[in-house]
């Protein structure tokens, strides 16, 4: 095991005692001042971002891909706002969940505590060492973040301003630690510190999530790849599922709620397919689609790869299908599991879609982009999650504790 690994989960798991007996206050005001701090320091953080941008470019990263790395004014003011929503919301600590009388008069109770030390492993967002550090905090647990070396400067920046803050705080500067070495060593070790390390969250592209899951003896909660879908029905508002389609695939098609494939019912394809190839490709998308598909509009043909393929680019995949049945089929074999969309105006199919789909979150008459810790009023989200134990989809403060069992008894014994 790595020394610095060693040391820093030992450290790590003296923080997140103290921090699981912090008021609710206390931390609260150590993540106002992380917000406050974040923005005074908009130029530091700018100017270390900068470089990771510029090693980036001259590696020849693509373009997509250099957005989720790049930050400005307002994606760091949207950092801190993301970290006061944190603080505005309910502690899930100590709630008291349930609690019962045996008959043997024991009075038995469970509540929430933290889940202890955290492990994040993440690549080129740097936004994530915010999101994560501030989610962390709040349900008491102590955080070691290891990013990607692309981020380096960027996460090194951000990592500084928190730390000094929850120090002026009156908390535990150990509260976030952040790995500086990013070897693929440094990872394997974290994944293997079950001595100190009580859960490990990989946040990141199907190979990273892979490798943690697959090299990790630390329990993993298993954050998704994205191949999400929307799925036009023969009953839906054709501009609508134009708008939605185009949100849901280009406004941001590097993050893992983007659209990745297109199906559409075979009664409005000879419609609809014209309108939505030019509103996508107006915003820069290149289609792939069926021999139906390629018959109404101009795509490039789609092998069956592409429809289990998560693509992070400008790149959809379409299909024409006969009915919602080969729809949702198609879906339940492809997704990943992570954000399915339908656009109908049918009360039926819309009710079908949504008991018959089994991914973490779907969606009538919506774009999939709003899969989101913040949309969904988490203040942020340490990432979400496409498993269907302990936690699923947009994972915030709840999915960031345990529980345990409390007894209250008067002599009784077994």
């Amino acid at each position: 095991m790595n020394s610095l690994i060693e040391q820093l989960g030992q450290q790590a798991s003296k923080t997140a005692s103290v921090l699981a007996n912090c008021s609710t206050a206390q931390k609260n005001d150590a993540l106002l001042a992380i917000a406050r701090d974040l923005p005074a320091h908009t130029d530091e953080i700018l100017e270390q971002n900068a470089l990771d941008c510029k090693n980036a470019e001259q590696r020849g990263v693509a373009k997509p891909m250099l957005d989720r790395l790049r930050l400005d004014e307002g994606r760091i003011a949207a950092m801190a706002q993301g970290v006061s929503q944190v603080a505005a919301l309910p502690d899930p600590v100590g709630e008291v969940l349930s609690m019962w009388q045996r008959p043997n008069g024991l009075t038995i109770g469970q509540k929430r505590v933290p889940l202890g030390v955290i492990g994040i492993i993440y690549e080129s967002r740097p936004n994530v060492t915010a999101d994560a550090a501030a989610l962390c905090l709040k349900a008491g647990n102590a955080v070691i973040l290891r990013g990607g070396s692309d981020a380096i400067h960027s996460n090194l920046a951000i990592a500084r301003v928190m730390k000094s803050a929850v120090a002026g705080a009156g908390l535990p500067e150990d509260s976030i630690a952040l790995l500086e070495d990013t070897s693929r060593q440094t990872a394997v070790d974290l994944m293997k510190c079950n001595r100190w390390v009580d859960v490990l969250i990989p946040r990141g592209g199907a190979g990273l999530i892979s490798s943690v899951v697959q090299n990790a003896t630390v329990p993993v909660i298993e954050t998704g790849t994205g191949n999400c879908h929307v799925y036009v029905d023969q009953s839906a508002d054709l501009q609508m599922a134009a708008d939605i389609i185009v949100n849901a695939k280009a406004s941001r098609p590097s993050v893992c709620n983007a659209a990745e494939t297109l199906l559409v019912h075979k009664s409005i394809a000879q419609e609809f397919l014209p309108l939505a190839y030019r509103e996508l490709t107006k915003a820069g998308v290149t289609l792939r689609g069926c021999p139906r598909t390629y018959q109404i509009i101009q795509a490039q043909p789609a092998c069956e790869e592409d429809y289990a393929t998560e693509f992070l680019d400008y790149i959809l995949a379409v299909k024409v299908v006969d009915s919602l049945e080969e729809a949702i089929a198609h879906i339940n074999q492809y997704s990943t599991h992570h954000s399915e969309a339908i656009v109908t105006e049918s009360y039926a199919a819309s009710q079908q879609f949504l008991q018959q789909v089994d991914s973490a979150a779907v969606y009538v008459n919506a774009s999939t982009r709003f899969t989101d810790g913040f949309e969904f009023g988490f203040g942020a989200e340490i990432g979400i999650s496409t498993q269907k134990i302990h936690a699923r989809g947009p994972m915030g403060l709840k999915e960031l504790t345990t529980t345990k069992y409390i007894i209250y008894g008067n002599g009784q014994i077994r």
